[in-house]
């Protein structure tokens, strides 16, 4: 409850990386926050400069990969108050991560997020959790969407789909981010009908810490290439991917639901479209 008495809007915004951060300073004001992340360290940094800012936010340390972690981090959250908006940030990259940890965060991480959240929903509760454009790379099976979709989360790890992948980061990615978005569509369902809303977002190269590991690696050259090739001729920020949350959050989008956003500088459309083959 609020120091005034009546039941508090609460954000719950899971990573405090580059993206979690502007989402907190762009969701929060006038809130209760709950902030999540991995790192005890991490988490700490964030809480305490956001309350330096004047936030009101408490911090829960969770790796979104136990299932358990993030009910309770949905309890906490209901707990609050009315869960108002929830931002699903944290994740791994290809760059700096192996396959498993790919699997276990990005994959199951976002399954388990959608699953206990759903629990503490409410009408106009919006739950938004941030996949990649390189979703739209992916070239699966109709079967095999529809098992990354429908699935339980606690089957998700063991699909064929899944172990048969290899020991190559990028295609691991590639899979978990396209699994994220159809899992969004296919519980589209089952949040309408407590009135609540849940989407994607799809960043294409965005100007954070995670991003600059990614330019350094290997496969960094051609990532930023496509930047120039696509016409963008940039990185995108943070401040943008927070917009594109508080408006999938907002009452600008009351009815978009189940759906993915790209946020990505035209990169996604170039690829389809304009790349030589």
């Amino acid at each position: 409850m609020s120091e005034a008495g009546a039941e508090a809007d609460v954000v719950v915004v899971t990573g405090t990386g580059g993206m979690g951060i502007a989402v907190a300073r762009r969701l929060g004001s006038g809130r209760a926050m709950v902030l999540a992340d991995a790192v005890p360290q991490a988490l700490d940094r964030a809480v305490t400069l956001l309350r330096a800012e004047g936030y009101t936010v408490q911090g829960q340390l969770t790796d979104v990969s136990d299932a358990q972690a993030v009910t309770e981090l949905a309890r906490t959250a209901g707990r609050r108050g009315r869960v108002a908006a929830v931002v699903h940030t944290a994740g791994v990259s290809a760059a700096t991560s192996t396959v498993q940890q790919i699997m276990r965060v990005d994959l199951a991480g976002t399954a388990h997020v959608i699953d206990a959240f759903r629990a503490v929903a409410t009408r106009g509760t919006s739950l938004v959790c941030v996949a990649s454009m390189a979703g739209h790379y992916a070239t699966l099976r109709h079967a095999d969407e529809v098992r990354l979709a429908t699935a339980p989360a606690g089957e998700l790890l063991s699909l064929d789909v899944v172990t048969t992948v290899g020991d190559d980061p990028i295609a691991a990615y590639i899979l978990a981010k396209r699994a994220n978005q159809v899992r969004v569509q296919a519980a589209a369902l089952a949040w309408n009908r407590v009135g609540a809303r849940i989407n994607t977002i799809s960043p294409g190269v965005i100007s954070t810490p995670m991003a600059k590991s990614e330019e350094q690696a290997p496969s960094g050259d051609h990532m930023m290439g496509m930047l120039d090739a696509c016409g963008a001729g940039r990185t995108g920020t943070p401040g943008e991917i927070a917009e594109a949350a508080a408006f999938l959050t907002g009452p600008g989008s009351l009815y978009i639901t189940g759906t993915d956003l790209l946020v990505d500088g035209g990169q996604a459309a170039w690829l389809r479209w304009h790349r030589p083959r």
